[in-house]
């Protein structure tokens, strides 16, 4: 993140081609609305793995730490909004003698 025009770029490519979905795009700009720094910074993230809104909260949650270094004075917005707390989900591991993680075989009683 650098002072600029406000330009976003995601794994070398524009905010609007990499991510289809509006409410991904909506996800990224959100820390920027709720500060009021739109249009200030420019962005150049790159994201692996998950899925298309998991990569834009990653690069939500990224953005809001960068503007946390800029200005503390951000922080109780932010916090108050929820995101500088990491989403800390993650898939629940298959279990022998199931078919998935909570899914059981079927079963016959005759």
């Amino acid at each position: 993140m650098k002072p600029g025009a406000g330009k976003v770029t995601v794994n070398d490519q524009e905010l609007s081609s990499y991510f289809s979905l509006d409410t991904a795009k909506v996800m990224v700009y959100q820390p920027f609305e709720l500060t009021g720094t739109v249009g200030q910074f420019d962005i150049s993230a790159t994201v692996k793995g998950g899925g298309n809104i998991g990569q834009a909260g990653a690069l939500r949650h990224g953005v809001t730490r960068a503007l946390l270094k800029v200005k503390d004075e951000f922080r109780e917005i932010l916090k108050k909004a929820g995101l500088i707390t990491r989403d800390s989900r993650v898939k629940e591991r298959k279990k022998y003698g199931q078919k998935g993680a909570r899914k059981r075989f079927q079963y016959s009683k005759r």
